[in-house]
């Protein structure tokens, strides 16, 4: 990034710079190559996995034992989300960022011995594809609505119903999953892991997105899927508890996220405009130009400031999961407001889609919808304020 929008920055440490070096140059060689194709194919290649273990950048947070890094650090989380956000195969490159941020902790924070045995050498090498699946067709941000089923049977439950939205859902290979199994709207959710081999598990259609067109986003569904009481991560009726406490880290990395791709806009913006000449010269040289970008490159800092301080939170497990939900509203909704001034900036070229600034334009908006749409945020901020 260049210093004029992220000068003077406290929050990471030798060993985090070290990192990012190494995140930028594997998302150089084993995903830029690809990008187009991934765009075309809507997923990546499940080498992506693989090669990103081999890098030290996927699975870094299991336990040593199960042949992660046992880096429980937020920040080593950060500075990969930051850098493959700002990456012009940043679709494709954000399953990995899922695996890490979102998916991986339910596997750490919420398996047994026996679990964690099972599942976690093979994620930890990128043999093992994770997904989370909570919403459903008729849910969306109502997690307490989940209706497909678990019903216990002797030694397993029996699952039935859908998924929609899954990211990952195509390549999964272990699905955490939301489920019902009491008639109680928050305690009678459970979490099940359901392998893709088992019996009556399908995978719906790659759905056609308007951006983030190599993030694979699948329908799951279940029919009598039989399931081993021993894939319930921690108690039965937990899940609900256990979804919540997790949200706020995955809130906190899609508002960093939003924060860097912000970020990433601005840079090739700037890039842009004083390049780009009009009437003989630089369009960057005219007033309104040098306004618009004097004011978004300000937001993007005050951005940064913000969201540098809620990770040192998280970092030191203070981040409470209002926090979390401002930072999310907040982060996302700047970024969708600079691309789409950055369009501006670019004319008639930035609605070309050989201009990494029409993808950007097309990937933001997804960012006030997915872990929680700016209006759910919005009254978990506005509910602690006592209204």
């Amino acid at each position: 990034m260049t210093n004029v929008i992220t000068a003077g920055r406290s929050l990471y440490e030798e060993e985090h710079e070290l990192l990012r070096e190494t995140a930028r140059a594997f998302a150089d060689k084993h995903a830029a190559p690809h990008a187009e194709r991934w765009r075309a194919e809507g997923k990546v290649d499940r080498a992506l996995f693989e090669e990103a273990a081999r890098a030290g950048i996927l699975g870094f947070n299991i336990p040593e034992e199960y042949g992660g890094a046992g880096v429980t650090d937020y920040r080593f989380n950060a500075v990969i989300g930051e850098e493959f956000s700002r990456h012009e195969a940043a679709d494709g490159l954000a399953a990995v960022t899922l695996s890490n941020d979102i998916v991986v902790p339910y596997f750490t924070g919420l398996t047994d011995d026996r679990q964690k045995a099972r599942w976690l050498p093979g994620i930890a090498a990128g043999k093992l594809v994770v997904a989370v699946a909570m919403t459903e067709p008729g849910t969306g941000s109502d997690l307490a609505g989940i209706a497909t089923t678990a019903v216990r049977d002797g030694d397993h439950y029996v699952v039935n119903g859908s998924k929609v939205f899954i990211s990952n859902g195509q390549n999964a290979d272990l699905i955490v999953t939301a489920v019902r199994t009491g008639p109680d709207r928050h305690d009678g959710i459970s979490l099940l892991v359901i392998e893709a081999d088992s019996p009556g598990f399908s995978r719906g259609r790659n759905l056609e997105k308007v951006g983030l067109h190599a993030q694979d986003t699948s329908e799951l569904f279940f029919q009598d899927v039989r399931v081993p009481v021993g894939h319930l991560l921690g108690a039965e009726g937990s899940g609900f508890a256990s979804l919540v406490r997790n949200l706020a880290q995955e809130r906190i990395s899609i508002a960093a996220n939003a924060v860097a791709s912000t970020e990433g806009v601005l840079e090739r913006t700037l890039d842009y405009v004083r390049e780009r000449k009009a009437f003989g010269r630089p369009i960057g040289s005219f007033q309104n130009t040098r306004f618009q970008l004097a004011e978004m490159v300000t937001t993007a800092r005050v951005g940064r400031a913000y969201l540098d301080d809620l990770l040192a939170r998280h970092t030191r497990g203070e981040l409470s999961p209002v926090d979390a939900a401002s930072a999310k509203f907040w982060a996302a909704e700047q970024y969708v407001d600079i691309v789409g001034r950055c369009v501006q900036l670019h004319g008639a070229y930035g609605y070309m889609l050989e201009y990494r600034i029409a993808h950007d334009y097309l990937d933001s908006k997804i960012t006030t919808v997915y872990g929680g749409t700016t209006e759910i945020m919005k009254e978990i901020v506005g509910r602690d304020l006592g209204l």
